[in-house]
C-alpha cells in the first residue's frame, strides 16, 4: 500500500532537487470530484519514479503521467487538471530543479556583464579566473561562486555536466584553447560551450583539436566564434550576444528577428497598398 506524502517529505524532495539531485514535480490536490481525495493530498514525480498518492491507483496513473510531461517539457509551475474513470482533478504541480550552471572561465571586461545577465536569466554563475585581483566578489557579486583557477587545469573541483553552460572569455586565446580542450576530452558535454575569439583563431584551434583526436560532432557543438551576430563592440553588447545565443541553446528558437518569423505586416498589409 501506498503511503500518504507529508509536507515534510515532500519539501525535503524539492530541496534534494534544488540542490542538484534528479529533478522533481511536487503536485498538490487543489480539488476533486472523489470526495475521496482529499485537497491537501500529495505526490512526488520523478522520471522515473514516484512518491504517496491520491488515494486512488487510477488517479495516480494519470497524476503521473501529467507530471512526467512537465518534466519533459521543463513546464511551468501551475494547475493542471486529470481525469481518470470519471474522475476529475485539478491538482497544482510545481517542478522543482536545479537551476542551470552558466561557468565563465576569465574574469575579464566581457565577464562582468556576462555574469550579471546570465543571473538575470536564472543561470547559477561561477566565475573563474587565475588573476586573484580579478576572480574577486566585489567584480561579481551577482555570481554564486567566483574561483581561483590554474588554466592548465581550469575545471578542478568543478563539476561539469549536461546542465552547464560553458564560456570561455580568458584574456588570452591559449587558455581558452586549454579549457576548450579539457572539456572536449570529457565523456560528457556541457549543455552549451562557447569560445570567444576570431574567425581564423577559431579555425586554428578547431583544426588542432581534429588533429588531437576529437571528433567532428564534438567540434561541430563547439560554438565559436561566441554569440549570435548582432554587429556587438562593446563588453556588454559582447554579453547581450552571447546571453541571446544561451537562451537559445536553452530554449530553442530560430536566432532570427520575430518580424520576419510571424511577417505579421506582410500579411496585414494588402499589395498594392
Amino acid at each position: 500500500m501506498i503511503e500518504r506524502l507529508s509536507l515534510a517529505d515532500a519539501v525535503h524532495h524539492a530541496r534534494e532537487a534544488l540542490e542538484g539531485g534528479a529533478p522533481v514535480v511536487g503536485l498538490t490536490v487543489l480539488d476533486c470530484d472523489d470526495p475521496a481525495v482529499p485537497p491537501g493530498a500529495r505526490m512526488c514525480v520523478w522520471a522515473e519514479r514516484a512518491a504517496g498518492t491520491l488515494g486512488r491507483a487510477n488517479l495516480d496513473e494519470a497524476a503521473v503521467r501529467m507530471a512526467q510531461g512537465v518534466l519533459a517539457e521543463d513546464g511551468p509551475a501551475g494547475p493542471r487538471t486529470v481525469e481518470a474513470d470519471g474522475t476529475r482533478c485539478t491538482l497544482y504541480a510545481e517542478p522543482h530543479r536545479a537551476p542551470p550552471e552558466l561557468v565563465i572561465v576569465g574574469a575579464g571586461h566581457v565577464a562582468r556583464p556576462l555574469c550579471r545577465i546570465g543571473a538575470m536569466l536564472g543561470f547559477r554563475v561561477t566565475v573563474l579566473d587565475d588573476r586573484p585581483e580579478f576572480a574577486t566578489r566585489e567584480r561579481f557579486p551577482e555570481a554564486a561562486e567566483v574561483r581561483p583557477a590554474r588554466f592548465d587545469d581550469p575545471f578542478r573541483g568543478l563539476r561539469i555536466t549536461g546542465r552547464t553552460y560553458l564560456v570561455l572569455v580568458t584574456r588570452g586565446h591559449k587558455y581558452d584553447f586549454e579549457a576548450l580542450r579539457d572539456v572536449l576530452h570529457r565523456p560528457e558535454l556541457p549543455a552549451y560551450v562557447g569560445m570567444i575569439g576570431s574567425r581564423r583563431r577559431t579555425r586554428a584551434a578547431l583544426e588542432q583539436l581534429a588533429r588531437d583526436g576529437i571528433d567532428d560532432a564534438r567540434l561541430r557543438a563547439v560554438h565559436a566564434p561566441i554569440g549570435l551576430d548582432v554587429n556587438a563592440e562593446t563588453p556588454e553588447e559582447i554579453a547581450v550576444a552571447v546571453c541571446a545565443e544561451l537562451v537559445l541553446a536553452r530554449r530553442g528558437g530560430t536566432g532570427r528577428p520575430l518580424r520576419d518569423v510571424e511577417r505579421v505586416a506582410e500579411r496585414w498589409i494588402k499589395p498594392g497598398t
